[in-house]
């Protein structure tokens, strides 16, 4: 089966000179043992910790470096790589053992594993500047996102609900539906002193982070 590489370019604008960078960033060990993937992924994370980095500091010249290190750290992690990773649809281009089977499911690992392979093979055919373009691009959404770092809400609630009235916020379950592989939860939160904010997230953890913003938000936290 033919792999149509010209339709993954157009999706990151980035021309190849050298199209064996493309297909080798493309390449789980599975496939080839010694002409794989791995020390170009290896490459790719630094590049893309540097763009965002580099990025957020331009973006929030005044935020704390704690703030800084949780927002840098939600961009650059595996779920967010993965998430970029189906955008393009990288399971359509990556050569793994398997390779020709239709019925294949690429573990999401080896996708976010590749989604900085890409990075990496970008950056040694195109160099920085091109690839800084590619991953701002890329990750536009995500960054906008990072205005609010949900990963900090939680605690951020926490804090305040300890120094205030000395007691934990209490989270509540109100319903757990959808099928086992795309369950959609929600999740209501309350302080002594407040209403019950309820919120919806793909997991529990999800639901109780977006539940914490919509408490903090409303008693002008964040």
């Amino acid at each position: 089966m033919k792999i149509d590489y010209q339709t993954l370019e157009k999706k990151i604008k980035v021309n190849f000179k050298n199209k064996t960078l493309l297909v080798k960033s493309l390449t789980h060990k599975s496939f080839d043992k010694e002409n794989n993937n791995e020390k170009i992924e290896f490459l790719g994370d630094r590049v893309l910790g540097l763009v965002i980095a580099k990025k957020l500091l331009e973006i929030y010249p005044d935020e704390k470096e704690g703030i800084l290190d949780k927002k840098f750290a939600s961009l650059v992690n595996k779920k967010t790589c993965l998430e970029i990773a189906k955008k393009l649809e990288l399971q359509k281009y990556i050569l793994t053992f398997k390779s020709g089977n239709k019925n294949n499911n690429i573990e999401d690992k080896v996708l976010a594993d590749c989604c900085e392979a890409l990075i990496g093979s970008i950056y040694l055919d195109k160099g920085f500047n091109s690839t800084e373009k590619a991953i701002l691009s890329l990750w536009s959404k995500n960054i906008k996102n990072s205005v609010i770092t949900q990963i900090d809400a939680k605690t951020k609630l926490q804090e305040f609900s300890l120094k205030k009235f000395k007691k934990l916020p209490l989270y509540k379950v109100i319903s757990n539906t959808g099928p086992r592989h795309k369950p959609l939860f929600k999740v209501g939160v309350k302080l002594i002193d407040t209403r019950l904010f309820i919120s919806e997230g793909k997991s529990k953890k999800d639901a109780e982070q977006n539940a914490a913003i919509m408490c903090l938000k409303n008693i002008k936290k964040i």
